[in-house]
């Protein structure tokens, strides 16, 4: 497929993406909020130099926290604008970063948008988090002279065969970046098979995220309404995990643990809540900040930015999206925090960090909901096998840090490549800012 046939295509699948903004918005209202910017229309204007990174939902977001951080002490005269694709993820950036940073939704990739948005806010440097793949956002800013960065890139074998449908197209996309570095060698590999060259491999840059002190301090005044009971974290679970766990749970009865769930999406919490009344058991929402008694079986975890207070106050964690065949989510954080991790047997998504930290003695394979349960139980018995698999976690996390500093040296490369030409003059005129 050619960019020309591609373009063509998603200009047909317009009214889709439009119905698809309207069905999301049924659960997140969020979605029909900001539509003009997904088509290149934006009021925000930079007031300095900037540098845009895409950081397209809340993993992402997350794991740009440190880079951020990083990039804003080294170079303080430049302001940060970093664009989203879903709501979740624009909110997850107001909450790490406030008004510190510029925020708006990337525009879809139609040639007129895309265009727009570059004139509009004009980036002096281009950061992508991870893996996303838009062929006519690439060109332009080839065509511009805006150096486009993939950092933190990672492809798992499912998006690889995906991708490589369309060989002439990734190819000719992933020549135009201006670098690329990847979390692993394995995804490294998967990049390099799809035609992308120069690849260099920096780690994760979540293992450099330190847990904030206003976060560890969440969870400890958690961790003490809890009281003296063991503690399970069921954490970022995805659609039919919970319904799989709770089941569970019927067969091993919870007696004085607490489980504490949380959806992975926050469109999901009210139907979370009714799924564990209806089985019966005594539910408290964080949200509602009510005191927990003894006789509370399940807490519902429905607030946003505080997974790391969640994790703090656990004693055992479970990490979600790895009981289906959805790919799981990183396990990093908890191992962070020196909490032991469970995880189920689809991990695709995190396949190198799940099996090292398994290795390392940080985290456990389960192949089951009952398996995890009786895996907890055993954990949340034994404190000093659990005491030994937190520290190997900490230890894990500390091995592998250091990718924060080799992608800030990547872009700092590419900034002063940058500035040896003059920025294109392509600002909109007055009439067309919106």
């Amino acid at each position: 497929m050619t960019r020309f046939l591609y373009t063509l295509l998603i200009i047909l699948l317009l009214p889709y993406a439009l119905l698809h903004l309207a069905w999301r918005s049924r659960r997140q209202p969020e979605y029909l909020r900001h539509i003009g910017e997904r088509f290149g229309f934006y009021a925000s204007t930079p007031r300095q130099p900037l540098i845009w990174l895409h950081a397209v939902s809340v993993g992402e977001t997350r794991a740009a926290q440190p880079l951020i951080a990083r990039l804003r002490v080294q170079f303080p005269q430049h302001q940060i604008l970093i664009t989203h694709m879903t709501p979740t993820g624009r909110q997850t950036s107001v909450e790490l970063f406030g008004d510190e940073v510029l925020r708006v939704y990337l525009p879809y990739d139609y040639p007129f948008a895309v265009a727009r948005f570059l004139r509009h806010f004009q980036p002096q440097i281009g950061i992508i988090m991870e893996t996303e793949w838009w062929p006519n956002l690439i060109a332009a800013c080839r065509e511009r002279e805006v150096p486009l960065l993939l950092v933190n890139a990672r492809l798992s074998e499912k998006s690889a065969q995906r991708y490589a449908r369309w060989p002439q197209l990734v190819r000719d996309s992933l020549k135009k970046l201006s670098a690329i570095a990847a979390q692993t060698q394995t995804d490294a590999a998967r990049l390099q098979a799809l035609g992308a060259a120069g690849v260099e491999i920096f780690g994760n840059l979540k293992f450099d995220l330190e847990p904030p002190p206003s976060q560890l301090a969440a969870g400890a005044a958690l961790r003490a309404a809890i009281g003296a009971r063991p503690a399970l974290l069921a954490a970022s679970t995805r659609e039919g995990e919970e319904a799989l766990i709770l089941d569970a749970l019927q067969t091993q009865p919870p007696g004085q643990t607490l489980l504490i769930i949380v959806p992975r999406h926050p469109q999901r919490f009210d139907a979370v809540a009714a799924l564990i009344e209806a089985h019966g058991l005594k539910l408290a929402r964080r949200s509602g900040g009510a005191p927990l008694g003894e006789q509370t079986q399940v807490l519902l975890g429905d607030t946003m930015g505080e997974m790391f207070a969640y994790y703090a106050a656990c004693d055992v964690a479970f990490i979600g999206g790895s009981l289906l065949p959805l790919g799981g989510q990183n396990l990093i954080e908890a191992a962070a925090c020196g909490k032991p991790a469970l995880t189920g047997p689809h991990t695709f998504n995190f396949a190198e960090a799940t099996e090292n930290a398994i290795a390392a003695g940080a985290a456990l394979r389960v192949a089951s909901a009952e398996e995890m349960l009786r895996q907890a139980r055993q954990l949340l018995s034994d404190s000093t096998r659990r005491d030994t698999m937190g520290e190997a976690g900490r230890e894990f996390c500390a091995r592998h840090r250091g990718a924060t500093e080799k992608t800030l040296g990547l872009i700092e490369q590419a900034m002063r490549r940058s500035s040896a030409s003059p920025p294109l003059p392509n600002p909109l005129p007055a009439g067309e800012r919106g």
